[in-house]
């Protein structure tokens, strides 16, 4: 058990740090096409497939490093764990892109946001928008995104994780 916890720790920092910097950088991809505030459905896919690659990669590596074997609550944990170290580095590549890269990253996108509303919906009341513009800019707090980011990752995490898991996973022989 000791020799396995120790590969886990050892493959969620790797791949945590593998699958944040992957993040990043096509964050900054999106970045320099200016497209980094439009919450793109294409942008949004990309980022799950490597999420979903990276983490099942995981598990396979970790499955070598272990004679072939790698059960359910392993790659639960090696995913979450991965979601979790990849999120702080997401977290910090925000914090950065919002409070120095792009100062205006969070007026943009609530803006595209009522903007999209306002087409979508030409006779909504402007109170209503006006409201949805509060709410989102309460969540669009430092702490509040943040909380909101791990907890995104860690969802997306343990769904692709157990379904990932189910899927690699082969048990020690009793």
């Amino acid at each position: 058990m000791g020799e396995s916890s120790t590969s886990i720790k050892t493959i969620i920092i790797n791949f945590g740090i593998i699958l944040g910097l992957t993040s990043v950088v096509f964050q900054l991809m999106l970045y320099f096409f200016d497209m980094h505030y439009k919450n793109d459905t294409t942008a949004g896919i990309i980022s799950l497939i490597i999420m979903i690659g990276i983490l099942i990669y995981s598990f396979i590596q970790f499955k070598k490093a272990n004679e072939g074997f790698i059960s359910l609550s392993e790659a639960l944990k090696i995913g979450l764990g991965v979601s979790l170290v990849s999120a702080i580095i997401s977290i910090i590549y925000t914090q950065i892109l919002v409070n120095f890269l792009d100062p205006e990253t969070m007026n943009k996108s609530l803006n595209l946001t009522i903007e999209n509303m306002r087409i979508q919906n030409p006779e909504m009341p402007k109170e209503a928008l006006e409201s949805v513009r509060s709410i989102q800019k309460k969540m669009s707090s430092p702490l509040i995104f943040s909380a909101i980011q791990i907890i995104f990752a860690l969802f997306f995490g343990f769904v692709i994780s157990l379904i990932g898991g189910l899927v690699v996973k082969k048990s020690k022989p009793e």
